[in-house]
């Protein structure tokens, strides 16, 4: 594997620490034990970001390692074309849309998310979101999988579309700690103005040539993310602002646009590990910490700690700059390869790679058959 040059002294230990909470490849585990993460989107006019997303959560590590099934839950339309891409994924056809009910002005909406309510319990987290489109009877489904996810404890990344179930009632997610939400510039802008709050987006910062521009633009993530009960923000932009409200970091890592897919299927992996971490589905060799994060201090202490278990605040926090890091690693190296023809397939090409340049296996894996 290629060395990497171009990472910070700071962000080595970053990543020093999510490899922490990713599960080491042993031979006890069976299927299903590290990760089963689903995709909840695919309409007729968007089949692609699902499976990009889906197949990103497969990839991020290979030979056993990754997530260990993947869904995609779409609208029936999509399902053929979204099977066609990949025999990898499991492809559901039980998300409702204006085409698949008789009567769309009046619906039961907690009844037709029935079908995806009963996967919840197989499943350690979503990606709601990729190629969802905004049909009026599939965003009242969402919304109705997003409550019941929230009452389960069940983390979930919110992306593109699934980003306006949250615009519409942002009380929906508001308090929640176990969701990430990803909006690129204008969808940062729609949430602010949701919640009725003033805060300068990345595209304002930047016209302002005498600004600090980067503590400019982790306040707006900061104060997004308080207006929303202290939810975890990437902002993504030329670098990302990870946010939970009280912490924050810079995923500055080198890297091109257009990585919104892979980024939402990392994220869904790295959060499925995190549950598989404070599940202790593995002696990591760290002593019990009871106290949960609570400030910037609480977070600091935790991730210089060498010997303790970092409570889910942390892991969270860490989980979404991994996330984003890998993939700004992925962007990088299919821009390098491929230059201006570089496609978002390129990306999942370099998933895999990606991780093991920045992260690597964790102590114990059995990486040899």
């Amino acid at each position: 594997m290629e060395p990497v040059h171009h990472i910070s002294t700071s962000s080595k230990i970053l990543f020093s620490k999510v490899r922490k909470i990713v599960p080491p490849m042993l031979e006890k585990f069976h299927k299903g034990q590290l990760g089963r993460v689903a995709v909840i989107g695919g309409c007729v006019d968007y089949t692609g970001a699902p499976y990009f997303s889906a197949i990103a959560s497969a990839k991020l590590a290979d030979s056993y390692l990754g997530c260990d099934m993947s869904h995609v839950l779409c609208e029936r339309s999509a399902a053929p074309v979204v099977k066609s891409y990949s025999p990898n994924l499991m492809v559901h056809p039980i998300l409702p849309s204006s085409d698949t009910v008789k009567d769309p002005k009046s619906i039961d909406a907690p009844a037709l998310a029935g079908p995806i309510i009963s996967m919840l319990s197989r499943l350690n987290a979503l990606v709601i979101g990729p190629g969802l489109g905004r049909d009026g009877v599939t965003l009242q489904v969402v919304a109705e999988v997003i409550k019941e996810a929230r009452s389960r404890s069940i983390p979930f990344v919110l992306d593109a579309d699934g980003l306006i179930v949250v615009t519409e009632d942002p009380n929906i997610i508001k308090g929640y700690k176990d969701c990430i939400l990803t909006p690129n510039v204008v969808e940062f802008g729609r949430l602010a103005k949701a919640l009725g709050i003033k805060v300068a987006s990345q595209a304002d910062i930047s016209k302002n040539e005498n600004s600090d521009n980067s503590n400019q633009e982790t306040d707006a993530c900061e104060e997004l993310s308080k207006a929303l009960g202290g939810v975890t923000i990437i902002q993504k932009g030329p670098h990302d602002v990870i946010s939970n409200g009280v912490t924050s970091i810079i995923s500055n890592l080198e890297g091109a646009a257009d990585r919104g897919d892979t980024l939402t299927g990392s994220l869904g992996t790295m959060l499925a590990w995190r549950a598989a971490y404070h599940n202790k589905l593995w002696d990591s060799g760290e002593k019990d910490n009871e106290k949960e994060a609570q400030s910037k201090e609480d977070v600091q202490a935790e991730l210089e700690s060498e010997d303790k278990r970092m409570s889910p605040t942390t892991t969270l926090l860490l989980a979404a700059w991994a996330g984003s890091s890998i993939t700004r690693e992925c962007s990088r190296k299919a821009f390098e390869l491929k230059g201006r023809s570089m496609q978002a397939s390129d990306l999942t090409d370099e998933v895999h790679g990606s991780f093991l340049r920045l992260i690597g296996e964790p102590d114990g894996s059995k990486t040899h058959l």
